[in-house]
């Protein structure tokens, strides 16, 4: 099978070609490279001994996918391309909906265009919302409290409206929890530009000295600890998700949702702790205001994938910790020398 990956030398996109290539797929990656390195795309080659076709293209850009997609005979698409930091979001709301609404709408065009109507969508646990009801299932109702939920709630919706009007459309939108660790080899992982949004990379970058100290948003919550707790999953595992999506979606019809965690709620201090004993370090870090919009509790039930998708987490929070430290000393300014 030949498949598409939008924003496929990002972190999960990169991981995701890996296992792709390593099952045996062609593998065509399109990245405006806005937020990640094409030399990713090098470590894969490097992890698989297979190439990824890579061309930049912008998902804005209807001309230069319709030229990608007239070059390749495109299966299925895996849609990862999109700006995706809360903060940020709120901050410039308008870049976010053009970007991952609009850039969204013209690759399903293009994809109708050439008769290619497979497609697994990179959404998110943000559709969730505010919710006391944990563990989160997918057919809670959905809400979004920032402009990237929103966007990932309105392509949620695009997504399922297209295929209740043409039943050729097989659809599988994947609901992500929180994404940490790297490849076991350290050859690819979180690359973040400037200061890290993400708990995990902040984490590395403190142990490795990059940083001084970490930042934890509150330690008021109502949790055993007083620090929030989220449903963190090994990146090669999500990776995982993507394949047996795609394997399920020739005998699918029209959209499928699937919560992607592993079940368990750690909290940001039970991280700091399983990082500090897997890699026998000190984490400096202070405790700070909450952030607005953070919540409380947050983790997947993942019984529905499973069940249809034959998937499960496989790697424990101390897998995460050792390959997420790996990828970090390996790699102490990300893929720049």
């Amino acid at each position: 099978m030949t498949v598409l990956v939008t924003g496929g030398t990002g972190y999960i996109g990169s991981h995701t070609c890996v296992l792709l290539l390593e099952a045996g797929h062609d593998v065509v990656v399109i990245d405006n490279l806005s937020n990640s390195s094409e030399k990713s795309l090098e470590r894969v080659e490097e992890i698989t001994g297979k190439k990824a076709t890579f061309y930049k293209c912008d998902i804005l850009d209807t001309e230069g996918m319709r030229k990608v997609f007239s070059a390749h005979k495109i299966d299925a698409v895996i849609h990862f391309a999109g700006l995706k930091a809360v903060g940020e979001s709120v901050a410039i709301p308008l870049k976010y909906y053009d970007n991952n609404i609009t850039g969204t709408l013209r690759l399903l065009e293009v994809m109708g265009e050439f008769g290619v109507k497979k497609m697994v969508f990179s959404s998110s646990a943000t559709v969730y919302g505010v919710t006391d009801k944990m563990p989160l299932t997918e057919d809670l109702p959905t809400s979004a409290n920032s402009p990237y939920g929103q966007t990932k709630l309105m392509i949620e919706q695009i997504l399922t409206d297209l295929c209740v009007s043409d039943d050729s459309w097989k659809i599988t939108l994947l609901r992500y929890f929180n994404p940490v660790g790297a490849h076991e080899s350290g050859k690819i992982g979180e690359n973040p530009r400037g200061i890290p949004n993400n708990l995990m990379p902040y984490i590395t970058q403190v142990a490795s000295g990059k940083l001084a100290q970490l930042s934890i948003f509150g330690d008021d919550y109502p949790t055993k600890d007083g620090t929030g707790v989220r449903d963190y999953i090994h990146v090669v595992d999500l990776a995982d998700g993507h394949l047996k999506a795609l394997d399920k979606l020739d005998a699918q019809k029209g959209v499928e949702i699937y919560n992607l965690g592993t079940g368990v709620g750690y909290s940001v201090l039970d991280l700091v702790h399983a990082f500090e004993e897997a890699n026998d370090l000190k984490i400096n870090y202070k405790i700070a205001p909450r952030r607005p919009g953070d919540v409380t509790v947050c983790y997947a039930d993942a019984t529905k994938a499973a069940r249809e998708l034959g998937w499960s987490a496989k790697k424990n929070v101390v897998d995460m910790c050792r390959d997420s430290w790996r990828w970090q000393k390996n790699n102490p300014n990300g893929y720049e020398a």
